[in-house]
């Protein structure tokens, strides 16, 4: 899957939570992603946003970070 489309989904997601208070939107749009896509987009999403996340809105920006901080730790622990 392209870059482009990831973020186009990643800011869906983020816009769809956007009138949830601000953890919990950040919360419940990491969550979506970790759930919904596969562990393939993640890494990948994961890898744009270390590039800077061109395109992303600051909620998806912050919700892919979190999501990839925690993947980071879940893996390092393993």
């Amino acid at each position: 899957m392209n870059d482009h489309d990831l973020v186009r989904m990643a800011n869906q997601i983020s816009d769809f939570f956007r009138a949830y208070p601000a953890d919990e939107a950040k919360r419940e749009t990491a969550n979506h992603i970790r759930n919904f896509w596969a562990p393939r987009m993640r890494l990948q999403i994961y890898a744009y946003v270390e590039k800077g996340g061109e395109g992303l809105k600051p909620l998806a920006r912050d919700a892919v970070a979190s999501l990839a901080a925690t993947d980071t730790a879940r893996a390092k622990a393993s």
